[in-house]
């Protein structure tokens, strides 16, 4: 589904590569309430496996995935997927606000 990203019933979603790992939940939920704190609509998501998760999202229209992984543990960014052309960048948590738009 696409939304137009300015009408996007969720701005993006934000969830660890593995649910199942303590260290990613902590710092995915640091980053999701970062940026909840300046948009409402941002969404957290751990269910299911991270294909499950994209799709999920793709689903409901949500244009940017924020994914936090073990390379994020390390150098302080995450990986933002983008639903229209499922291009992955890699950016800086602090830069993470400006380019989503929250």
């Amino acid at each position: 589904l696409k939304f137009n990203r300015a009408v996007a019933p969720v701005k993006a979603a934000v969830f660890p590569l593995l649910k199942n790992k303590p260290e990613l939940v902590k710092k995915a939920r640091e980053v999701y309430e970062m940026l909840k704190k300046d948009s409402p609509q941002i969404m957290w998501d751990d269910n299911g496996n991270i294909g499950k998760r994209y799709r999920r999202q793709d689903e409901i229209g949500t244009p940017q995935c924020v994914t936090v992984d073990f390379q994020t543990l390390e150098d302080d960014t995450v990986t933002i997927r983008d639903r229209d052309t499922g291009r992955q960048v890699r950016v800086a948590i602090s830069e993470l606000a400006s380019r989503i738009g929250a």
